[in-house]
């Protein structure tokens, strides 16, 4: 099996040694590089091709998110995880529209963290239950109307079944799930993923339930038939 090539960036170097010290004991995980400032990734990526990046959001010079920003026109971008001490909805919703596949808590559990950049590097995102709800609580807010008449004329561009996929990617759930739900194999949901991304030119499962949520379309769960009462 493969390793996951991950680049460390964090302007701290004690955070840096000790994200190092717990991913680099992983046996699928490789430290490919490490970074202290948001100006040096895309220099580093072009050297040492990162399928992830566990990026800090806060660092003096050039930030997580934009570094993450200049990251999204890269054909090959890896997926980015975003370090933070805080959920503030305008950076969560700035990161995810750049293309970040989630965010950790610094204060993450070890074995938490592996998990999340496995999980990133299998192509499934990181949102904790905090970060959904500001997902929903946005598209609640204002100008949703037509935050939701321009997401639904973009997902227009979908077939039945892949847009059935979409619904289900923006409640959140991983490939094996929408498979077992749609009744398709694992491989055939990542088919459809791939088109969805590219019909709508979005870099990850992240960016697709931020648009079904602009959508309003994980509301429109299933609702029990009619029983004639």
């Amino acid at each position: 099996m493969t390793a996951i090539r991950l680049l460390l960036v964090d302007d701290d170097p004690l955070v840096r040694a000790g994200l190092s010290f717990m991913l680099g004991g992983a046996e699928d995980i490789e430290i490919v590089g490490e970074a202290a400032d948001g100006a040096e990734v895309e220099a580093l990526v072009e050297r040492v091709r990162p399928d992830v990046i566990l990026m800090d959001i806060r660092m003096p010079s050039v930030d997580g998110l934009t570094a993450t920003e200049r990251l999204r026109g890269r054909a090959d971008a890896p997926q980015v995880v975003l370090l933070t001490t805080f959920h503030a909805d305008d950076q969560v919703l700035r990161a995810l529209r750049a293309g970040a596949a989630g965010f950790v808590l610094k204060d993450t559990p070890p074995a938490e963290i592996v998990d999340a950049v496995r999980r990133v590097a299998g192509g499934d995102p990181v949102l904790s239950p905090t970060v959904t709800r500001q997902l929903m609580a946005h598209a609640a807010g204002a100008a949703a109307d037509t935050r939701r008449t321009r997401a639904r004329e973009r997902l227009a561009a979908l077939n039945d079944r892949e847009r059935e996929v979409a619904v289900a990617v923006g409640r959140g759930l991983a490939n094996a799930e929408i498979a077992a739900g749609l009744f398709m194999s694992v491989a055939t949901v990542k088919t459809h993923v791939s088109r969805v991304l590219a019909k709508l030119d979005l870099n990850n499962r992240v960016q697709i339930a931020l648009l079904a949520y602009d959508a309003g379309l994980p509301d429109e769960r299933e609702e029990p038939e009619e029983d004639g009462r």
